[in-house]
């Protein structure tokens, strides 16, 4: 598996990079436009961190110029709807850190702001990173202050799918305050089917 790579920079053409190996071997690379802006100048000697996504049609090579923004890449291609290209845009738009901070804090618009991400792809980046990111850090810390809250969430579940208020309100009082999004959503279905 690929995972660094050191080299000289030859060619810089967004979103693709070539750059030329001390071994006579040179690799074109997929950079986010967050990557791309840090590079140096051509001919001169750069690092970036690798992920190799291999297909039936294609190999492809992404680079990235931190350890947080490959693994920020590759909790979002494991989402169903984005794709590499797709996941490229979303780190071209946003640094990881403001990736994070945006999924946390259930930032729909800032996300929609990207290009190509529309409302229920992000709100599919909010509901299926949240519980992943929060074990993590990409020297980010969300304020208290700024915590999302679940119960919110939750209530806006319960009534899209036909719940009405005092129906949602029963359900909200038996969950525990720690609960996240996902697991609140379910226990207040098995509460109401009960």
């Amino acid at each position: 598996m690929l995972a660094k790579i050191t080299g000289t920079l030859t060619e810089k053409n967004p979103p693709q990079i070539v750059i030329d190996t001390a071994h006579g071997l040179s690799y074109e690379i997929d950079v986010p436009m967050s990557t791309y802006y840090t590079l140096p100048n051509t001919g001169e000697a750069t690092t970036l961190f690798l992920h190799l996504a291999i297909r039936e049609d294609a190999q492809q090579l992404f680079g990235f110029a931190s350890a947080a923004e490959r693994s920020s890449f590759r909790m979002l291609i494991k989402i169903s709807g984005i794709g590499a290209r797709t996941a490229l845009g979303i780190l071209s738009g946003l640094s990881s850190d403001d990736l994070q901070q945006a999924v946390l804090a259930q930032d729909i618009s800032r996300l929609t702001s990207i290009p190509g991400i529309g409302k229920k792809t992000a709100e599919r980046l909010v509901l299926e990173l949240k519980d992943k990111l929060k074990g993590t850090s990409f020297n980010f810390t969300l304020a208290a202050s700024e915590k999302p809250d679940a119960r919110n969430d939750i209530a806006q579940a319960l009534s899209a799918l036909g719940y009405g208020d005092k129906e949602i309100n029963g359900a909200l009082k038996n969950l525990p305050t720690d609960l996240g999004v996902s697991a609140g959503i379910r226990q207040a279905l098995q509460y109401l089917s009960s």
